[in-house]
C-alpha cells in the first residue's frame, strides 16, 4: 500500500513530500495521533515517517527582521501619538480627556475590525504583502493628518488616521511569531520575535519623547506645532513603504528547520481547532486581561498623572525610560528562552509577580499613602513596565506551540485581537464622563494579579518545538 503524502511549501515547487499524518487537536491542546488516541506531547510519527528536508539557514534574514521591526515601530509610535502631548491638544483644539482616549481606542478598535482579514492574508498571501498593505495604511493614515490643523475639521482628519493605522495593527502585532517560524531556526525564534516586539514599543517610546518634543506643553501656537510633528510622521512613514516595496522577500529559497516547510492547516480547519483548543483561551485571557489593560493604560499615562500635578514633558520621560528598560528585558527573557527551552510558563509567572508588586508600588506612591519623590516613581514605572512587557514574545511562542499545526498567523492574530479588547474595554471605561483617573491604577494590578494563579496552574506543551528536536535527531 503506498504512503499518502503531503507537500511541503515553496513558491511554486514544494521542497519535497513527506508522509502524511494526522495533526487534528483536541479541546485540550493534545495532538491526537493516527489511532484516535491523545498523545501527549507530538503527533503519532514513525521513524520512517519523519521528513528528511534540505535546510538552511539566511543572513539575510535580520535584514527581514529589521525592515518589520521598522514598520511596527512606526504602527506603534504613530498610534502613541497623541497621549504623550494631549495638555498641549486640549489646549489647541479645545478637547478632553475623552478625546485624548477614543484617538487611543481607535487602535483596538480598528484591530478588532481587520485582524480576521490579516489573519487569512498572512495565511493566503504571505508575509510581504501583509507589511505592504500594512504599510500603506500608515502612511495613508500619517498623511491624512497633515491636511489641516483647524478646528472642527482637524478632529475629522485626526480620527481618520488614527483609524487608518489601527487597522495595520493586527500585522504588527501578530506577524512577528509568522516572520520567526518562517527565516528562523527553532533555537533562535523566541528571540527573533523579541526584537520586533522590541522596535514595536521602542516606537511607543519614542514617541513619549518626540512628541513632547516637537509639540511643547502649551507652546504660543500649538496647533502648527501639531501639524509640523504630522508632517514629520508622514515623512518617516513613506521612507519605510519605500524600503518594503524595494526589497522585503516573503520567505527563504530552503526552510531553515523542518516545520517551517510542513504546510499549515486550512484557514478554516484551522480556526475552527484553534477556537476549540482550551489551552489557547487560557493564554488568550492572561494576555488579553493583563497586558491588554497595562498598554492603554501606558497610552493615556499622562492623563493618569496629570492629576497629581506631573508634566506632560515629565510623564513623556517616565514612559520612555520604562519602554527603552522593557526593550532591553525583553531580549535577555527571550533569549533564556531559547536557551533554556520548555520553560516559558515559569518566566511568565517570575514577570508578572515582579510587575505587580511594582505597579503596586507606582500606586501607593501616587496616591500619597507613602512618602512622594520624582525619583520613586521613575523606579517605580520602570521596573513595572520592563517586566510586563518583556512577557508578550513568550505568550506569542507559547501560543504557536499550543496550537500547532494550525497556522502561526491565524493563531496570533487572534491572541493580539482579545489584547485590543482588553485595552478597549479599558478605553471606554475612562471615557465615561467626570469618572476620573485614580481607579487606573488599581486596575491595572487586579488585571495582572488574576493572572498569575492561571500561569501557575497551566500545562505548558511544546508540539511544534518537539517535532523539530525529533526530526533533528534523525
Amino acid at each position: 500500500m503506498e504512503t499518502p503524502t503531503k507537500k511541503l511549501i515553496n513558491d511554486t515547487d514544494s521542497y519535497g513530500t513527506f508522509p502524511e499524518y494526522s495533526v487534528d487537536v483536541d479541546s485540550d491542546g493534545r495532538v491526537i495521533n493516527q489511532n484516535g488516541r491523545d498523545s501527549p506531547h507530538l503527533p503519532y510519527v514513525e521513524k520512517k515517517k519523519i521528513p528528511v528536508v534540505e535546510t538552511h539557514v539566511y543572513k539575510r534574514r535580520w535584514y527581514v527582521l529589521l525592515v518589520f521591526s521598522l514598520v511596527a515601530a512606526v504602527q506603534g509610535g504613530y498610534w502613541n501619538t497623541w497621549g504623550p502631548i494631549a495638555a498641549s491638544t486640549e489646549e489647541a483644539f479645545g478637547w478632553d480627556d475623552a478625546d485624548i482616549a477614543l484617538l487611543s481606542n481607535w487602535g483596538p478598535i480598528a484591530y478588532i475590525i481587520s485582524a480576521v482579514f490579516f489573519a487569512w492574508v498572512i495565511d493566503v498571501k504571505g508575509i510581504r504583502v501583509s507589511v505592504l498593505v500594512t504599510m500603506s495604511l500608515v502612511a495613508a493614515g500619517a498623511g491624512i493628518r497633515c491636511i489641516t490643523s483647524k478646528p472642527p475639521y482637524v478632529k475629522w482628519t485626526v480620527h481618520t488616521g488614527q483609524l487608518l493605522n489601527g487597522l495595520g495593527g493586527p500585522v504588527a502585532m501578530g506577524l512577528p511569531p509568522v516572520l520567526s517560524a518562517t527565516w528562523f531556526p527553532p533555537h533562535e525564534r523566541t528571540t527573533a520575535t523579541a526584537v520586533s516586539q522590541i522596535l514595536n514599543g521602542l516606537g511607543v517610546g519614542v514617541s513619549f519623547i518626540i512628541g513632547p518634543y516637537l509639540v511643547p506643553d502649551k507652546p504660543p501656537d500649538n496647533s502648527n506645532s501639531s501639524v509640523y510633528n504630522a508632517s514629520f510622521e508622514f515623512g518617516f512613514a513613506a521612507f519605510i513603504l519605500l524600503v518594503s516595496l524595494v526589497y522585503f522577500p516573503d520567505k527563504p529559497p530552503l526552510p531553515p528547520c523542518t516545520t517551517a516547510s510542513i504546510e499549515r492547516l486550512e484557514f478554516k480547519k484551522g480556526l475552527s481547532q484553534l477556537l476549540r483548543n482550551f489551552k489557547f483561551w487560557m493564554i488568550c485571557l492572561t494576555y488579553g486581561v493583563s497586558l491588554g489593560v497595562f498598554n492603554c493604560w501606558q497610552s493615556v499615562l499622562d492623563v493618569n498623572l496629570k492629576p497629581h500635578g506631573i508634566s506632560e514633558d515629565e510623564a513623556g520621560w517616565m514612559g520612555f525610560y520604562g519602554t527603552l528598560a522593557a526593550s532591553l528585558t525583553c531580549v535577555i527573557v527571550a533569549r533564556f528562552s531559547d536557551v533554556f527551552t520548555k520553560h516559558m510558563r515559569l518566566f511568565l509567572v517570575i514577570l508578572y509577580v515582579g510587575g505587580a508588586l511594582a505597579m503596586a508600588w507606582f500606586t501607593v506612591i501616587v496616591n500619597g499613602y507613602i512618602p512622594n519623590s520624582t525619583t520613586s516613581l521613575y523606579i517605580s514605572i520602570i521596573i513595572g513596565t520592563l517586566l510586563l512587557n518583556a512577557s508578550p514574545p513568550l505568550y506569542y511562542e507559547m501560543a504557536c506551540e499550543i496550537t500547532y499545526p494550525v497556522a502561526e498567523g491565524i493563531t496570533n492574530l487572534w491572541l493580539t485581537m482579545i489584547n485590543n479588547v482588553g485595552g478597549l474595554i479599558f478605553l471606554l471605561v475612562q471615557m465615561i464622563p467626570n469618572i476620573g483617573t485614580s481607579w487606573e491604577n488599581w486596575c491595572v494590578i487586579g488585571a495582572v494579579v488574576v493572572c498569575i494563579p492561571i500561569l501557575c496552574t497551566m500545562d505548558e506543551r511544546y508540539n511544534r518545538l518537539e517535532v523539530d528536536e525529533k526530526s533533528d535527531k534523525e
